[in-house]
């Protein structure tokens, strides 16, 4: 009896961890922080790039105050709601729609504070991402940024 026990429990706790570890892990695909300043440049993403497949999610992390995430008009699928976070709060959204998506933080777009995610290795859109009228410094690294993609 003693042995069915701790076979019993030796299972349900196997079976916590699975659900557990799968219910974490599904929480945030891939995350980007939110940053005053990393190495020599300012006002940036932790990621320019993020590649994921359709159906993740990217986590953006506020790790310093004063910025957003908000999709670029022009700079995502067909068929997709624009997206906007609050200033200075953590932030997700899940990817179903394969394609390119570009992104800014809106006070910082005009010092370069810019971000593509692309879905499903998807670039059937890359010719209005091209498009899209950057501002300021923003241009310059999106032109760079594309290149890469």
């Amino acid at each position: 009896m003693i042995k069915f026990i701790k076979k019993q429990l030796v299972l349900t706790i196997a079976l916590t961890s699975i659900i557990f570890s799968a219910s974490v892990s599904s929480f945030a695909d891939e995350t980007v922080e939110m940053l005053n300043k990393l190495n020599k440049e300012f006002m940036v993403y932790s990621q320019k790039i993020v590649k994921i497949n359709t159906g993740e999610t990217v986590f953006w992390k506020a790790t310093n105050a004063g910025h957003n995430v908000e999709f670029i008009k022009g700079g995502f699928p067909e068929g997709v709601e624009k997206f906007k976070s609050k200033m200075s709060k953590d932030t997700q959204f899940k990817f179903d729609t394969p394609g390119i998506y570009a992104y800014w933080c809106t006070p910082h777009k005009g010092m370069g504070m810019i971000g593509f995610v692309i879905v499903g290795d998807n670039k059937s859109n890359l010719d209005s991402i091209k498009s899209i009228r950057y501002s300021g410094k923003s241009k310059k690294i999106a032109a760079e940024l594309i290149n890469q993609l």
